[in-house]
C-alpha cells in the first residue's frame, strides 16, 4: 500500500504545477466542472449575482437544481466532454468528485487552464481581505447551524454573504454574496479536489 501520494500509481497526474489564476476582477468566463452538486451550483450562484459569464457540465442533470441555473441563465451540458471548454474560460472549477482521468479535468490540466478547487475558487473571488469570513464546522448540524448564523445576522440588520449546503427557507437559496463584511461559509471536510486533498475549511480564512 502506498505510504505517500508521491507514491501513488498516478501520482503525476495529482501533482502537478498549476497556472496562476487571474485576479477576481479579471475574470469573466467561469466553467465548473460538476455544477450540480450543492455546492458547486451554489458557487456557480455566486458567480452569476457577481455578474461573470458561468457555464459548466454534469452527468446528472435533474431539478431542482437544473431548474435553479436554468432560472440564473446558466446554461449547463449534461455529461461531459473537453470541447466544453473551448473556448477556454478564464477559471475553471474542478468538483471534488473528478478523478484525474476526468475527461473535462484532465484537458484542464493537460492544456494549462487556470483552475481551482471549489474552496480555492470560493475564497480566491468571494473571502477577500474587506470580507470577514465565519466559518462552521462540526460533525452534525452544520447546515442548520449556517443556516441559523445567516438568519441572525439578517434579523439583526446586517446584509452578510452566505454559502451554505442547503436552501434556506426564509432566503429561498443557499447563497449570497451580501453587502456586509461578514460572510458565512459552511465549512464541511471532505477533500478539496484530486489535487488537493485537504479539507475545504482550511481554504476559508476563518476569523
Amino acid at each position: 500500500m502506498p505510504r505517500s501520494a508521491d507514491e501513488l500509481p498516478d501520482a503525476s497526474l495529482r501533482q502537478f504545477s498549476r497556472p496562476p489564476v487571474p485576479p477576481p476582477g479579471d475574470l469573466d468566463d467561469v466553467y465548473l466542472i460538476g455544477i450540480c452538486g450543492t455546492g458547486m451550483g451554489a458557487l456557480a450562484g455566486l458567480f452569476r449575482q457577481a455578474g461573470k459569464d458561468v457555464r459548466g457540465a454534469d452527468d446528472g442533470v435533474y431539478p431542482p437544481m437544473s431548474t435553479h441555473l436554468a432560472e440564473q441563465g446558466i446554461p449547463v451540458h449534461e455529461g461531459y466532454d473537453p470541447a466544453h471548454l473551448d473556448p477556454a474560460p478564464d477559471l475553471t472549477v474542478v468538483g471534488n468528485a473528478c478523478t484525474p482521468t476526468h475527461p473535462e479535468a484532465a484537458y484542464a490540466r493537460e492544456e494549462r487552464l487556470p483552475q481551482q478547487s471549489l474552496p480555492e475558487a470560493l475564497a480566491h473571488c468571494f473571502l477577500a481581505d474587506a470580507r470577514r469570513p465565519l466559518v462552521v464546522t462540526g460533525t452534525h448540524g452544520k447546515t442548520t447551524t449556517t443556516g441559523l448564523l445567516v438568519h441572525l445576522l439578517r434579523h439583526a440588520g446586517r446584509d452578510p454573504g452566505f454559502l451554505v449546503g442547503g436552501v434556506m427557507k426564509n432566503t429561498g437559496r443557499s447563497y449570497a454574496l451580501g453587502t456586509d463584511a461578514p460572510f458565512v461559509v459552511e465549512g464541511d471536510e471532505y477533500d478539496s479536489a484530486y489535487f488537493d486533498k485537504r479539507p475545504k475549511f482550511m481554504h476559508y480564512r476563518p476569523q
